[in-house]
């Protein structure tokens, strides 16, 4: 028997999908997400700040806590009794050395956690030993990961869960800020519809949207 000529249209396989991180989200690293990094050590801070680069998030590199405090708006001043300001720069998550001189990565997301402002960033510490009670403390401390160092590529994958939680919740917070105002824009346009002339209805929606 003859064998069957080809055919004319190559089988194809339909590739993975891809995570999403919400409908209105790119797929891939998305160069909006900030990470903060902080390490004492000049080799580990730059070669994390290389492997987030090369995945295309935004990064901010510092080499201590006390300068992370002082990016996010933490350091507190005692001369002033108003609360910390948040960051003027978004931050949609942070990525630690545990063991630094001064203040530890542990310190660093206790006060992460204890600000009522920046408590839903995710956290991330590392570190090049491989201790399971330090690694537990962190987890139940509100870590959302722990890595040890040397920090893989692969690592850096296992962030985006944790970066579209964060930028999902962002958003959602800045539609909740506009909602009030939105619902009085709402609540007078239906009153004044009733009662006003197509003219005032008019110069209403002058006031509030020019």
């Amino acid at each position: 028997m003859d064998p069957a000529p080809p055919s004319p249209h190559p089988l194809v396989f339909p590739k993975a999908a891809t995570p999403r991180c919400s409908s209105t989200m790119a797929v891939g690293a998305d160069p909006h997400f900030h990470v903060l990094a902080v390490d004492d050590s000049l080799v580990d801070r730059k070669l994390i700040e290389r492997l987030l680069k090369t995945s295309s998030y935004q990064v901010t590199a510092v080499e201590s806590v006390s300068k992370a405090l002082e990016f996010l708006g933490l350091v507190e001043d005692s001369t002033d009794p108003k609360p910390p300001a948040p960051p003027e720069v978004d931050v949609n998550l942070i990525i630690t050395d545990y063991c630094m001189p001064g203040m530890t990565g542990y310190d660093l997301l206790k006060r992460i956690k204890e600000s009522s402002l920046l408590k839903d960033i995710p956290v991330v510490i590392m570190s090049s030993e491989n201790v399971p009670s330090r690694i537990n403390r962190c987890l139940e401390g509100g870590a959302d990961e722990f890595f040890i160092k040397p920090v893989q590529l692969s690592d850096v994958m296992r962030l985006r869960p944790h970066l579209c939680r964060s930028k999902n919740l962002e958003s959602n917070k800045s539609r909740g800020r506009w909602k009030p105002l939105l619902d009085r824009i709402l609540s007078t346009w239906t009153t004044a519809r009733q009662h006003l002339p197509a003219w005032s209805l008019f110069v209403l929606f002058l006031f509030f949207f020019l």
